[in-house]
């Protein structure tokens, strides 16, 4: 199909998505900003976290790894299942009772200003880094399939997309962002639906047919019992566990859309409906990711990992069929952008900047901030995108993950010690404890073939590094009172 035509069709979706946020965003406020006006439905926010919890890295990488990994990919999934009731029963009931809009106060109000800040600082890092790995991948197909073909650099196409999503969250933030999220994510699943479908047909299998094949083949297995592999069932579900607490219970942007939720029963609700969703979406990409394998050792094709699916949509399939792709691709990859340039400016005027506790400011000098850091962000993304345009990596899905490895630990660490014990921590010292798991584990990994072997460190850095900053924190702290301290004080809640 013509790039023009193609371009135009992503104009148009993106108009769509415009209209949404001028129709969600008028009488706009920080506290619709931030969290929504606390009066989002909690099945309009399942929905859309699918689509936030997925991303682009999920539409390409994950089917593309299946021909290397078969169905390893979803141990870390059922894992993530327990991990959501951990959100559900223990880390939303904690939020909800101090009323939180940036989930990183409740760091100051049981550790300390400082523990407070350390903690935000890793999200804001962890979130910058991992939403600029998503977005670079979308990024990167579009420019290979529609925007080179029109003599467009690379540089222009992301800092075209980057304006579009400024363009839709500048004003509504949270508000807007429930409902966009709920529309791409309809659009990413249709996608999805119809691609399995077409590439059946292709092979001239039904569903069940096509399983046999993938089972024969090896490429349905979803259990790898080696225990020095770092597919190894158990450290893949207990690190599937871990991730879901720290990338979706710990980071600011997912939260901040569950908070947005009027009652934490609702919450709940929410968080217990994407866990159950995921298992079925998450399937069903490792069942298109056979597919695709199937489809290209048929055809002889030499295309493999992140670019298989696009090679066989645009080489084999029928125009309709790519214009569906591209929807479905941009759907994948506005909310793993939009999501995260909101929450980072929410994180960043919160608990950086002070903002809510600056009493000289106004509403309109809060906002004026606002939109300040919001662009600022948008100009870091184009930065790092093209980064990683000059580091590129053959598979995004693996990047991701082992980054989060290392910078989510710290908050795992930090929210686990202030949980669990009731121990007090010497509060200036926490920066640098939170800040020494990470560079423990960075050493481990470069040389954990001469420390251990054979055995080979997976997803399950996560959770050592956790556990070092746990540790530390511990022996760097004191017995405190019989009970944590669960209260408000001062001005740790912010209310708008």
């Amino acid at each position: 199909m013509s790039p023009v035509i193609l371009f135009s069709i992503v104009m148009l979706y993106f108009g769509l998505l415009l209209g949404v946020a001028w129709q969600t965003s008028r009488k706009g406020s920080n506290a619709g900003f931030f969290i929504g006006n606390r009066n989002s439905h909690w099945m309009l926010v399942a929905f859309g976290m699918i689509g936030t919890s997925l991303s682009g890295v999920t539409f390409i990488s994950v089917p593309g790894a299946v021909s290397r990994d078969g169905f390893y990919y979803f141990q870390i999934i059922l894992g993530q299942f327990f991990g959501y009731l951990v959100i559900a029963y223990v880390l939303l009931p904690l939020y909800y009772r101090l009323q939180l809009v940036s989930i990183y106060h409740y760091l100051d109000v049981r550790l300390g200003r400082r523990s407070y800040q350390a903690g935000a600082s890793f999200f804001i890092l962890s979130r910058t880094l991992g939403a600029t790995a998503r977005l670079y991948l979308v990024v990167r197909i579009l420019q290979d399939v529609i925007l080179s073909d029109l003599g467009l650099p690379f540089w222009f196409t992301t800092l075209l997309i980057l304006l579009m999503i400024v363009l839709y969250t500048y004003r509504g933030g949270v508000k807007t962002l429930i409902w966009t999220d709920t529309l791409q994510t309809m659009c990413m699943l249709a996608g999805l639906l119809i691609c399995v479908a077409y590439i059946l047909g292709q092979l001239d299998l039904r569903p069940l047919q096509a399983l046999d094949q993938l089972q024969t083949q090896g490429l349905a297995r979803i259990f790898n019992t080696d225990i020095d592999s770092r597919f190894f069932f158990a450290k893949q579900i207990i690190a599937g566990v871990f991730i879901a607490i720290a990338m979706t219970g710990m980071d600011q942007e997912m939260m901040q859309k569950t908070i947005s939720v009027t009652t934490v029963r609702d919450a709940q609700k929410n968080v217990l409906l994407l866990s159950v969703t995921m298992l079925g979406v998450v399937l069903l990409f490792l069942y298109l990711g056979g597919l695709l394998s199937l489809f290209a050792s048929s055809m002889g094709m030499a295309a493999t990992g992140d670019k298989l699916f696009p090679a066989v949509v645009f080489g084999y399939l029928p125009p309709m069929v790519q214009v569906l792709f591209v929807i479905a691709l941009i759907s994948a990859l506005f909310p793993s952008a939009d999501g995260a340039i909101t929450a980072l400016t929410s994180s960043f005027c919160i608990d950086i900047l002070g903002i809510s506790r600056n009493g000289a400011l106004d509403e309109a000098g809060k906002t004026r901030i606002r939109h300040r850091v919001h662009l600022g962000f948008a100009l870091l993304f184009l930065v790092l995108i093209m980064g990683f345009k000059w580091a590129d990596n053959a598979s995004m899905i693996g990047l991701i993950l082992k980054l989060a490895g290392f910078t989510y630990g710290p908050l795992l660490g930090l929210f686990c010690f202030g949980i669990l014990t009731h121990r007090q921590v010497q509060d200036r010292w926490v920066p640098w404890l939170a800040l020494a798991g990470p560079l423990i584990c960075l050493g481990l990994d470069h040389y954990q073939s001469a420390l251990l072997g054979s055995y080979q460190i997976g997803l399950e850095m996560l959770l050592l590094n956790g556990a070092l900053v746990f540790g530390l924190l511990w022996v760097f702290s004191k017995p405190g009172p019989k009970e944590p301290d669960t209260a408000v004080q001062g001005d740790s809640a912010v209310h708008w």
